[in-house]
């Protein structure tokens, strides 16, 4: 099968910038500033490096989640090899964490705590979701360079709490990209970067295998997964599954949410957004019935081959959630979030409308970390996670070294 070289075409033209008579109006998506930011200043004078781990720094955080209403946070601290954890919903600026996961003490880092992979050990944690089973409250972590998943029947309230099950490796100990194979397979992992929990279906981004995996129901360790969403079989790990892209292919999948009935998974590599309408596909290779973020689910350039994005265009999209009738986007790349109602879908199909709300930009057409400033309270640099419970959006915003906890505006 002959595959087609995608041209990518970006011009930063400044006559190809949309002019202000024409741009497409917005809703602000969150309130004007977080009501809390966590790992570093709201406002530094300057860009925040967070290298030195204590309880109130992030360095590069890649994933925090909710588990409740109030509380418990847990943060994926990436750049620190670390998971930390707050007790209750924090309402202050810069909230020292209460316990920590993959570190001996708060001012330790380094990947697996610079010792042997094991069952409380992190080596660059980046997903992080809540599970509900069985009348209890749990949570997964995706432990992207150790390959692998970890899920914890209960939430942690201490530190270093070991994990109760791994997905993606034979037992706790082992950490191999694909078990040490250079095909994959059904019960191997090679950089999972997302995961999430949902309608009593466990689903998991294997990213460097360009493909989500899902289980129904709480797996068990080793346990293989029921379907293959991104490749037509479990072995195949080529980019949009060794053709052209398609509405079945992947290239770097990443977040997963479902939106009123609808599975979304952004896929990152090919720079959209894929939506199956029907819920969780049960079809290995299922294909997916729309896209956001691409005219056509064979196009795949970041911004649709233009330097400066628009209200229906994506670069390089991480994350997603869902909250009421919105699905919430984290445009990574274009350092904004986007926010499309269920009505652009319902009303629109096949095609979506653009994105209707927006925060971290002054308007669909600008792009740049911090506005190309410096941080502020209400700007984004590589917002990386993204993830809400209740009327709380948790942002992971990895270029800042913080976390910012917002309330939606629409």
């Amino acid at each position: 099968m002959s595959v087609q070289q995608v041209t990518l075409k970006v011009t930063p033209d400044p006559s190809l910038r949309v002019t202000e008579a024409t741009m497409v109006p917005h809703v602000p998506l969150l309130d004007a500033e977080p009501f809390a930011v966590l790992g570093a200043p709201r406002q530094p004078g300057m860009a925040s490096i967070g290298v030195s781990p204590d309880a109130q720094t992030c360095f590069g955080p890649r994933g925090a989640a909710l588990m409740a209403e109030n509380g418990p946070l847990w943060v994926c601290d990436t750049g620190h090899h670390r998971l930390l954890g707050w007790q209750q919903l924090p309402n202050d600026d810069q909230t020292p964490a209460d316990w920590v996961i993959g570190q001996t003490g708060m001012h330790n880092e380094g990947r697996n705590g610079k010792q042997a992979v094991s069952a409380h050990s992190v080596n660059v944690p980046t997903g992080i979701c809540r599970l509900e089973h069985d009348g209890k409250t749990g949570m997964a972590i995706a432990d992207a360079w150790n390959h692998r998943v970890l899920i914890w029947d209960s939430l942690p309230e201490a530190h270093n709490v070991p994990a109760d099950r791994v997905l993606g490796q034979a037992d706790f100990t082992s950490g191999e990209a694909n078990r040490g194979r250079t095909e994959a397979s059904e019960n191997s992992m090679h950089w999972p970067y997302g995961v999430s929990w949902q309608n009593d279906h466990l689903l998991v981004a294997d990213s460097e295998n360009r493909r989500v995996l899902i289980w129904e129901g709480l797996p068990e360790t080793g346990q293989p997964p029921d379907t293959v969403l991104g490749q037509r079989d479990f072995t195949c790990r080529d980019e949009n599954a060794g053709a052209d892209p398609s509405a079945m292919s992947m290239r770097w999948p990443h977040g997963i949410a479902l939106w009123r009935g609808r599975l979304c998974v952004s896929d990152a590599g090919n720079n959209r957004i894929m939506i199956w309408n029907d819920g969780i596909p049960q079809r290995n290779g299922a294909p997916c019935d729309l896209v956001l973020g691409q005219a056509t689910d064979t196009l795949v350039d970041h911004n649709q081959s233009l330097y400066w994005p628009r209200a229906n265009s994506l670069n390089m999209p991480y994350a997603i959630t869902a909250m009421q009738d919105w699905l919430l986007v984290a445009d990574t790349a274009n350092s904004r979030l986007l926010g499309w109602h269920i009505d652009d879908i319902t009303s629109n199909t096949p095609k979506p409308a653009p994105a209707r709300a927006l925060s971290g930009q002054l308007n669909f057409h600008e792009k740049g970390d911090n506005r190309w400033q410096a941080p502020m309270a209400d700007s984004f640099c590589w917002p990386y996670g993204l993830q809400a419970c209740g009327n709380t959006v948790a942002v992971a915003d990895s270029g800042n070294n913080r976390v910012s906890l917002w309330r939606l505006a629409v």
